[in-house]
């Protein structure tokens, strides 16, 4: 006995039901790609895209300042971690940022580019035909006059100036605005070629970070930079040739008010050669005023302080002078931690930790802390550390592995010129001056003309969208039973709202003031009649 697709008996010798079959693969591929292709999913991945760039806005990120992302590791010990797993320091080149990156350009462009297909027939295809009653469109009159319906045809054609204008029969045609979707599918289009020009840059350009300290140097090569993100197809051995020098640095901050302590301008004064046989320029760079070096821009991103030292060994020989940048802690005061790694002592390496107050003062308890981010009274503490640096392992310049090292003391406060004699004859450390440093960005997009293109396009595209209106106006001229001409003019404005129908009204009185003006008739009584407004709200 089998059984129905309800599991009721069947009646012996029919034959059960076949059960329906499912889409099937080719089915469900199908819809997945009418999904992702629907104008609905990419407003929805254009969100996602959204909501997915404000965790970089509003945290540090690696790519513009890997000492605003330490900072913030040293002071969210436990959340850091976790936010890192993420790659919420690091979101524009994080794997989750770039699928949606990739699926909205995806749904894009099978999106847009069968519309615009579709747009560029639809324009070269004729205007509707006319309606059979005219009478139902939101404006609709009608009025006689004597000239012929030809004559009412002809002179219908030339009012329409500027519309596209089709005959068919006894009636005309036409419309306008018809580029108002043309603006529309050119905002997509352009920003579609928007995500392309920044994948592009993306993936041929770079971008880099250094830290040069005044009088210092820089050459555009790999291992000078402090941090550097090169593109998938970035040829790192073939960077451009060009050399720079940070000749002065001054930063000016606000003396009194709520605001003090709060910066009023950076300006660094740079020489550069864009090639080693190029000549020499100048150039003053401040916030938003980038340097532009054989199409590489370098902008600037922030500053520091650097204190000078000089180390000497057991015997009075010099191992160490130079200057050490220190990082800040925060910008009200600019109090700095800095790390000294002296590994060329002719025995035991020694190793310090420091704090630099640009502006020390001390407080009602003795301690000493900074007022004030300008360096008006700089001081400098060190903690000493003798042993090995571990040096043959990856570590960063701004931490110090103390584990296998012997703690040598703390200095005393040191101003500038003061010598702190190490114990045991370790040797001493001189704190000689303090110069500031620079925070620099290298960006090379060769996408960015296209990038730019793309963007006045989408704004040339959304002022058509919403400044042209489609319209359509047909008119029928028809011999009456009086051997009058009637004359039906109707119009519809796609954009409009109910009742604006001025411009329609408009070309109907114009008609009837040509028609008016080239009848040949003597009796001035049978002029056209003024026309009637059968249907001027609906």
């Amino acid at each position: 006995m089998t059984t129905t697709e309800t599991g009721t008996p069947a009646a012996e010798g029919e034959t059960a039901a076949p059960r329906p079959k499912g889409i099937g693969v080719l089915g469900w591929l199908r819809w997945t790609w009418r999904t992702l292709t629907s104008m609905r999913t990419a407003l929805i991945l254009l969100f996602l895209l959204a909501v997915g760039a404000i965790p970089g806005s509003v945290l540090p990120q690696n790519v513009v300042s890997v000492d605003e992302v330490n900072t913030y590791f040293r002071e969210h010990p436990d959340l850091a971690p976790w936010l890192d797993r993420f790659a919420l320091f690091d979101v524009f080149s994080s794997p989750w940022y770039a699928a949606i990156y990739l699926l909205l350009f995806v749904s894009l462009a099978g999106c847009v580019l069968p519309r615009a297909v579709a747009h560029a027939r639809a324009l070269r295809a004729r205007p509707v035909r006319t309606p059979r009653n005219l009478d139902r469109m939101p404006y609709a009159a009608r009025f006689t006059t004597d000239a012929s319906p030809e004559t009412a045809l002809e002179q219908a054609r030339r009012i329409l100036r500027g519309y596209r204008v089709e005959r068919y029969g006894d009636s005309l045609s036409s419309e306008t605005g018809y580029l108002r979707e043309a603006g529309n599918v050119l905002f997509h289009l352009a920003l579609l070629g928007l995500l392309a020009a920044l994948a592009a840059g993306a993936f041929f350009g770079y971008r880099g970070n250094m830290l040069i300290v005044e009088g210092d140097g820089f050459a555009n090569t790999l291992p000078s930079y402090d941090a550097i993100y090169p593109g998938h197809w970035t040829d790192t051995d073939d960077l451009q040739p060009f050399t720079l020098r940070l000749d002065d640095f001054e930063a000016t901050f606000i003396e009194e008010g709520g605001l003090r302590g709060q910066a009023s301008s950076y300006v660094a004064d740079m020489t550069y050669r864009e090639s080693p046989d190029a000549e020499e320029g100048r150039h003053r760079l401040e916030v938003n005023h980038p340097l532009t070096v054989d199409g590489v821009q370098l902008y600037l991103l922030g500053h520091g302080y650097a204190p000078e030292f000089v180390v000497r060994d057991a015997d009075g020989e010099v191992v160490f002078d130079q200057a050490v940048p220190f990082l800040f802690r925060e910008t009200a005061t600019f109090t700095s931690d800095g790390v000294l790694k002296v590994p060329d002592t002719g025995g035991e390496q020694l190793g310090f930790v420091g704090v630099f107050l640009p502006t020390a003062q001390e407080t009602a308890d003795g301690e000493m802390v900074s007022t004030f981010p300008g360096a008006r009274n700089p001081r400098v503490t060190l903690e000493g550390y003798r042993g090995d640096l571990g040096l043959l392992d990856p570590q960063s310049v701004y931490q110090l592995r103390t584990e296998g090292m012997e703690e040598l003391g703390s200095s005393p406060v040191m101003e500038v010129g003061d010598t702190w004699e190490l114990p045991d004859g370790a040797g001493s450390v001189t704190f000689t001056g303090v110069r500031e440093y620079v925070s620099l960005q290298t960006n090379r997009d060769g996408a960015r003309p296209f990038a730019l293109g793309s963007a006045v396009a989408a704004v040339g595209g959304l002022l058509i969208t919403l400044f042209v209106r489609p319209r359509r106006v047909w008119v029928r001229a028809t011999k009456g039973e009086d051997g009058r001409t009637t004359v039906e003019l109707a119009g519809l404005g796609k954009t409009e709202v109910a009742g604006d129908n001025a411009e329609f009204h408009e070309l109907t009185t114009r008609l009837a003031d040509r028609l008016r003006q080239g009848s040949d008739s003597a009796d001035r009584h049978d002029r056209p009649s003024d026309p009637v407004d059968e249907r001027s709200e609906r």
